[in-house]
């Protein structure tokens, strides 16, 4: 305890580190350590003595501030006493220090004080409140006041509540007058206090109206500078008082909608902010009571005119209910698109075009009142059903909006009705219930949706099948089953008379404006259906699938025939889809592949590419054959110009991996190979000879295919290889490092950069007399930014295994490499330690942030994986 308050700092800093970690962890089952009692009668001794000794009081209140811990309760109340002089001393660090002494002391003050103990501490504390222009102080204070107050909550909840008022009166200005950081945190002081210090049975009480009183005074011209601040803690207090808040917070919530409507407003996005609030606190039927839309001219107390509140509400109503839509809203979008269609008979064309935008945006309300209501069996009557069938065939422009609905309202009630969930907005017996109540509706549904997909362009329409999608989850397996045999027959009947699409049809601007043909709809519907169908109505699809898949003049069906089989494929091994694929893989399936692999168009690979990826993960020991026959197609793969195909190529070549590391037997003379032996045994290691294979291929897109597999297999296995293998395989490739091909080359630097972070230090230490003069040809090459890639690999070198490593295998006439490195990295050095000590000086530094918003770049790459990060990032 003595060293803790050395004048020495490292020393000071070794002593408390040793004493808090000793005193902040008891040996069980004792709450309070046996050396508390000594702690405690040391830092008495030495805060007495504070105004003689001001620096061992600092140095000690370092110490209580950094041990959590519980304080004996004999000598608590005496320990909070000598904290709460110190302030009184006017020296301003140990004011500040005191305040967070205090601050972590109060986290043991429920188990220490009583309730009239904890309220004459907590008076006590607010008679030292600080000055707002001395923030530090006053940040420390307002701390102090937010945990007290919540742990005060705790034990003596009615009381605290009462006291709420006057504290909240007394901590609002410094919103107003302090320091940015001084608002900051009288903000969250307030905010914590209306969160947690209101009990539930409170809410409606008169103690809540003096709490919205000191609140709305908030509103008034002398706060503002800190008007949003103000409306974060009004949205906070809408939040916690939920229903509770109407009457009570309606002059609060009409004063903020006119403050929003002046035209010079700043904080209009803040405004919303408590409108919102409002709204998901009362509902929208008491929030349109209190700020009426008055767009019908209807009767209202005043004839103020908010449009502007129907944006506003689509984002907040949750759990509303629906019979409201159905009774109010919707004659208001009736009335308003009369109303435009009357203008557009009088040629008043601006009119017409707000009114219609009006309508649409009432209509855009109606996903948030699907949002779970209760009243679905109620509300959802069959003749609102059929008049948003109606909707939906016959108005293009609310055929969005109606879609989004439905599908909010199916997807919610099939999720609720499916698990057991205890806090939902209804119950799991009520969403069954719903959910058969909207199955009846669904065939009639799906029949509407079908024609509308089937006539809207192909770009946009993709809503529709969601739509559909969604329908399908609720209705039984049968009507899907039958469904599903007339779209079959549709499809055959629409490919006897399919014709390719020519080019002038696949242009961008022919799609935005016309249908798809028919074979495309009729395929998309039913690849819809797939993961519902029985193994009957499975193997039409498989055989439909077929015939698509070999339409070689039609890209576009080639591709969704490859997508019908994987979407099969991607079920459960339970469903009759997964079942059948398995039946006819090694017969069918497995052969057609092999025998299409030359006919498959650029934009069916993809899904080609997932197929095989499905069929690989669950191989029988008898189909291993199919991995060797697939293998150089997943190396292409990895070439193709679109990200998402690469990614999947990717994939497959680990699924690929992991199913040869469970073992097996290959047999080779079905892949076709007269050559090799007729058995071969399936592991990892063969798996990579099979794939390095291809570095003897004839063409430098193969060649550097084969490469980035190998890069992207070796990081993700090479804890299953033997180091000797990885030895060869390293050896072997790095002999492309230097092929004069530049796209070989490319992928060759890539694989240097995994292997520079993926194996151990002391098999690549031995090997850097080989890797690092084949980096340096590149080294002075700028086209395709060689010269960077070969920098930041050195790099990665130099931080794994030292730099002098690297400089005895660097050739002589790239030394000045090694310099430049060394300059670099004393450069970075000296950044470094300057950064920490402009940090210690002023808080948060420009460099903190610097990094802060450099993590969340990398953060948001596109593909975030680590293999990625390794071949793409220059600090990994």
């Amino acid at each position: 305890m003595q060293l803790s308050t050395d004048s020495k700092p490292k020393i000071r800093k070794r002593a408390q580190e040793a004493v808090s970690s000793l005193l902040s962890r008891p040996p069980p089952p004792t709450a309070i350590h046996p050396a508390a009692h000594i702690a405690s009668r040391f830092v008495l001794e030495v805060l007495a003595n504070a105004k003689a000794d001001p620096q061992a009081a600092m140095h000690t209140l370092q110490l209580v501030k950094q041990t959590e811990m519980l304080w004996p309760a004999d000598e608590f109340e005496g320990l909070c006493a000598a904290l709460m002089q110190l302030p009184r001393l006017n020296t301003p660090y140990v004011a500040t220090l005191a305040f967070q002494a205090l601050e972590t002391v109060f986290a043991s003050a429920g188990e220490s004080l009583d309730e009239d103990q904890f309220r004459d501490l907590l008076i006590s504390v607010i008679d030292l409140k600080p000055n707002s222009s001395d923030s530090a102080t006053s940040e420390a204070w307002l701390n102090i006041i937010q945990k007290g107050y919540i742990a005060y909550a705790q034990i003596g909840a009615e009381a605290c509540f009462q006291s709420l008022p006057d504290l909240i009166d007394l901590v609002l200005p410094d919103i107003e007058l302090g320091k940015q950081s001084t608002r900051d945190a009288a903000t969250r002081c307030v905010w914590a206090l209306i969160r947690e210090c209101i009990p539930e049975s409170k809410l409606g009480s008169d103690g809540v109206q003096a709490i919205i009183k000191v609140l709305a005074g908030g509103l008034s011209y002398r706060y503002r500078e800190s008007w949003a601040l103000v409306f974060l803690l009004i949205a906070a207090l809408f939040q916690r008082l939920g229903k509770f808040a109407h009457p009570s917070m309606d002059a609060v919530a009409k004063e903020v909608a006119n403050m929003r409507m002046e035209p010079e407003f700043q904080f209009k996005d803040e405004a919303d902010a408590v409108l919102g609030a409002a709204i998901r606190a009362v509902g929208p039927q008491v929030f349109l009571e209190i700020l009426p839309l008055n767009l019908d001219g209807g009767p209202s107390q005043d004839n103020v005119g908010r449009a502007w509140l129907l944006p506003l509400m689509k984002s907040h109503i949750r759990n509303a209910p629906l019979g409201y839509f159905v009774s109010t809203m919707l004659p208001l979008a009736d009335k308003l698109s009369a109303q435009s269609q009357q203008f557009v008979s009088q040629n008043r064309e601006l009119e017409a075009k707000i009114y219609n935008a009006l309508s649409q945006q009432v209509w855009a309300l109606l996903s948030g009142f699907c949002n779970v209501p209760a009243d679905i069996l109620d509300s959802f009557t069959v003749g609102f059903a059929e008049r948003l069938a109606n909707e939906i065939l016959e108005v293009p422009a609310t055929r969005s909006a109606i879609c989004g609905a439905l599908q909010t309202l199916l997807t919610a009630v099939h999720a609720l009705a499916h698990t057991e969930s205890v806090n939902g907005p209804i119950t799991q017996q009520q969403a069954l219930a719903a959910e058969m109540h909207l199955a009846q509706f669904a065939p009639d549904y799906l029949a509407q949706l079908f024609n509308v997909f089937a006539l809207s362009p192909g770009n946009g329409r993709g809503y529709l099948m969601d739509t559909i999608t969604a329908f399908l989850a609720v209705i039984t397996p049968g009507e899907v089953n039958a469904t599903f045999a007339k779209v079959c027959a549709m499809l055959d009947q629409a490919l006897k008379s399919h014709k390719p699409p020519t080019a002038a049809e696949l242009t961008e601007q022919y799609l935005e404006a016309h249908p798809p043909p028919t074979a495309h709809t009729m395929t998309d519907l039913a690849i819809v259906m797939a993961p519902y169908l029985d193994t009957e109505h499975a193997q039409m699809l498989v055989r439909a699938a077929f015939v698509l898949a070999n339409q070689s003049e039609d890209a576009m069906l080639q591709k969704k025939g490859y997508k019908a089989l994987s979407r099969l494929a991607a079920q459960s091994a339970e469903s009759p889809a997964r079942q059948l694929i398995e039946s006819v893989m090694t017969e069918q399936l497995i052969p057609m592949l092999i025998e299409s692999a030359g006919s498959v168009g650029v934009g069916s690979r993809r899904d080609r590419l997932m197929l095989i990826s499905a069929l690989a993960r669950n191989l029988a020991d008898d189909q291993l054959h199919f991995i060797p026959a697939m293998l150089s197609e997943a190396i292409m793969g990895t070439k193709e110009a679109n990200e998402r195909a690469r990614n999947v190529a990717f994939e497959t070549l680990l699924v690929m991996g992991r199913r040869m590391g469970q073992g097996g037997v290959i047999h080779m003379a079905t892949v076709g190979d007269s050559e090799m032996a007729t058995e071969q045994d399936a592991n990892i290691v063969e798996f990579f000879k099979m794939t390095a294979a291809g570095l003897a291929a004839q063409t430098p897109h193969m060649v550097s295919a084969t490469i980035a597999a190998i890069s992207r297999t070796l990081f993700e296995f090479h804890e299953q290889l033997d180091v000797q293998f990885i030895i060869e395989l390293m050896s072997t490739v790095l002999m492309f490092v230097v092929n004069n091909n530049r796209e070989i080359s490319k992928s060759s630097l890539g694989f240097v950069k995994v292997i520079a972070v993926v194996l151990p230090k002391d098999v690549l230490l031995p090997h850097l007399d080989e890797i690092v003069p084949s980096i340096c040809k590149w080294s002075h090459e700028y086209k395709n930014q060689m010269r960077l890639k070969c920098r930041h690999i050195l790099d990665r070198l130099a931080r794994r295994l030292g730099l002098d490593a690297v400089a005895k295998a660097m050739p002589e006439e790239h030394q000045k490499l090694i310099i430049n490195m060394r300059k670099r990295e004393q450069r970075l050095q000296h950044a470094k330690e300057n950064g920490r000590a402009q940090q210690s000086a002023n808080g948060d530094s420009a460099q903190a942030k610097a990094v802060a918003a450099a993590a969340t770049a990398a953060g948001k790459k596109s593909f975030g994986s680590a293999f990625e990060d390794i071949i793409y990032g220059s600090e990994s």
